[in-house]
């Protein structure tokens, strides 16, 4: 890398920091089977575990907190999201929590996914702020598909920028810049590629 080309990724970060701009991020695992029919029975169970956020818990080693709730704010009983649902977020070491909302499912015989927005807090009545490190414009895809005898996991993320300007940030404009340039940016690609191979069967959940 250049001078020139360091320096503008320099300057682009503090852009980044400073709120002025956002990231779009891919992470992918892919897993092939022996024969087609093999992988036609595995994306059954690939569509189960996207659906399934509570399970995704379980991963092994470092990993975050995942829980469903309903519009209500109340913990899903069910373990299939709808739109209008919302996830609560808790990263490793950490007690802060970050909402995000179902905003689209889409389902075909060869593809499942679900998007997420950071969100208000659903448990807080009247409360307007974005709780999550991320702008209410940013979105996370959670997909899977198959391809012939190959599954695909997929998280892509778009306009990953940090919450820290205006209203919406509430009282967490530091926090959020803390946790976003922080532990989120050295634990995300651990978590992505962790749940893209779970989705996809090469990684499993732990036992309860």
């Amino acid at each position: 890398m250049s001078l020139k080309d360091l320096i503008n990724k320099i300057k682009e970060e503090v852009k980044v920091v400073q709120g002025e701009k956002t990231k779009d991020k891919l992470y992918e695992n892919h897993n092939t089977y022996p024969t087609e029919a093999e992988a036609v029975t595995a994306f059954a169970e690939s569509r189960r575990k996207l659906f399934d956020v509570n399970c995704w818990t379980q991963l092994s080693g470092i990993n975050s907190t995942f829980e469903l709730f309903d519009p209500q704010g109340q913990a899903s009983a069910t373990k299939q999201p709808q739109t209008g649902y919302f996830i609560k977020i808790i990263l490793p070491g950490s007690t802060i929590e970050n909402w995000v909302e179902i905003t689209d499912i889409w389902e075909e015989e060869n593809l499942a996914e679900f998007i997420v927005h950071p969100s208000r807090n659903p448990q807080e009545a009247g409360s307007a702020d974005v709780e999550h490190f991320f702008i209410k414009e940013a979105s996370s895809t959670f997909r899977v598909t198959r391809e012939g005898s190959t599954l695909y996991g997929y998280e892509i993320g778009k306009n990953e920028g940090i919450n820290n300007q205006g209203e919406e940030a509430g009282d967490r404009a530091i926090l959020n810049t803390f946790v976003a340039e922080g532990g989120w940016a050295i634990f995300q690609e651990l978590q992505w590629d962790k749940l893209t191979r779970y989705l996809v069967h090469l990684e499993e959940a732990t036992e309860e």
